[in-house]
């Protein structure tokens, strides 16, 4: 049972690995996963009912949003998926920009939908004494 701790960019998912043991398995969703749709045509077709009016939202209902994976991240997100279902827990861990890491870690957890613990850890600094103690 291995530990899936989840950062924003690869190099920095590379550096961190160095620091960690075999314990740890980390791994980089490249960015945001998901956001509102870009045009009416990213609304699947399903819900254009509801979202393509006013595209990404609904206005006859508190305009909820509608969240679609970006183009290029399934590949990310499936991967993600396989190593978290192994995992005994995820951590996300979050850069200095806490707003993008708030929404990347909130769409991670709405898509991966883990069924084992999640913690969050903040990483200040990108060294070895820094990433052991997080």
């Amino acid at each position: 049972d291995q530990i899936l701790v989840i950062v924003e960019s690869p190099s920095k998912a590379k550096i961190i690995q160095s620091f960690l043991d075999s314990l740890y398995v980390v791994e980089s969703c490249m960015g945001h996963v998901r956001d509102l749709p870009q045009s009416a045509k990213s609304v699947p077709p399903e819900l254009k009912a509801r979202f393509g009016k006013v595209v990404g939202v609904d206005p006859d209902n508190h305009f909820e949003p509608l969240y679609v994976t970006l183009p290029g991240k399934e590949s990310v997100i499936k991967k993600l998926e396989g190593i978290q279902r192994k995992a005994k827990e995820v951590i996300l861990a979050t850069d200095e920009d806490r707003e993008a890491w708030e929404a990347i870690s909130w769409h991670l957890l709405e898509l991966l939908k883990p069924k084992v613990p999640v913690k969050r850890a903040v990483f200040h600094e990108i060294t070895k004494d820094a990433i052991t103690r997080s």
